[in-house]
């Protein structure tokens, strides 16, 4: 059995050292109620830059406002490596727990600084960084944001929670990268997205079923009041502080498309998970085995570029 947390929180915006000791903190209670994996939402490192779907004039060309909402989310984002990586990993490390974090990941020296990529990594319990998944794809305007990923982080890794891979948003609806990730033969599935809406929770039921295998669908809490203070609120939200931006939504589901953890909205917490022997996952695949025997290698090739861009 392996004992998941989930972290459905409000990330601290603006102060990457706060955000790493808050984290920690996340991971130390977590350990302490003997979980194996404890698992944050997208770009929980910096927050996730929900007001580009609701803010007027985001796109409007060198709108100052913009421009120092995005150098905040620059300035404190992490790089990989640094010393606030390290410390992540020697706190899970120290707890011997598997950590998987959205992040917002900068480039600030050498060949590709001055981008900001939305992505993952996944520390295991020894404290190692065994993969970092940047989003190949910004949904649309995420692109105003961030940069485009590559595929080096199309990958599952074995830990003591299982093996594990991850994906951001939107690539769960791109047909060859769920493939791509179902060759890597996963037992949980880490679904990053800002709120785990409607068709977010078709798209995780619907991977967890192709996958067979866990899906962890983790949403986030954002109100209007995290919003920069520089960017124009729309209407709906001028008075309404507490007005929702993300409002959660995280489930768990299981290799039938079936709930573990049923959808939790509007609630900030920590969601403590157990699921059921990841060895007993192969029985399912008696019926489906979307790498096997219905991938069809006669029929269909696929090849990927696992170079990092």
């Amino acid at each position: 059995m392996t004992k998941v947390a989930i972290v459905q929180g409000t990330p601290t915006y603006g102060n990457l050292k706060k955000s790493i000791k808050r984290s920690i903190k996340y991971i130390k209670k977590a350990a302490k109620k003997n979980s194996d994996l404890i698992v944050f939402g997208e770009t929980w490192l910096g927050g996730y830059p929900g007001w580009i779907d609701h803010c007027p004039n985001v796109a409007k060309w060198e709108h100052p406002p913009i421009m120092e909402a995005w150098q905040t989310i620059y300035d404190h984002g992490l790089e990989v490596p640094s010393a606030e990586l390290n410390d992540l990993q020697a706190a899970a490390k120290e707890y011997q727990i598997v950590v998987v974090m959205g992040i917002n990941e900068v480039v600030k020296k050498g060949k590709g600084n001055g981008t900001i990529y939305n992505s993952i990594i996944t520390i295991n319990e020894k404290g190692e960084l065994v993969n970092l998944h940047r989003k190949l794809m910004p949904t649309f305007n995420e692109k105003l944001i961030y940069g485009m990923g590559d595929g080096q982080g199309l990958k599952a890794v074995d830990t003591s929670a299982g093996r594990i891979g991850s994906l951001v948003c939107w690539e769960h609806w791109m047909p060859l990268t769920r493939q791509a990730m179902h060759d890597e033969s996963e037992d949980i599935h880490i679904a990053l997205w800002p709120s785990v809406k409607k068709s977010s929770r078709i798209a995780s039921e619907h991977y967890a079923f192709e996958g067979r295998c866990y899906v962890i669908a983790v949403g986030q809490i954002m109100k209007a009041k995290h919003i920069p203070s520089q960017l124009t609120l729309p209407e709906n939200f001028e008075n309404e502080p507490e007005a929702y931006v993300c409002n959660g939504g995280s489930c768990v589901i299981d290799p039938e498309a079936e709930f573990i953890l049923p959808q939790q909205f509007n609630k900030k917490e920590v969601f403590y998970v157990d699921l059921p022997k990841v060895a007993n996952l192969a029985q399912f695949k008696i019926t489906l085995a979307v790498s096997g025997h219905y991938q069809r290698p006669d029929v269909f090739e696929l090849e990927v570029n696992k170079k990092r861009s």
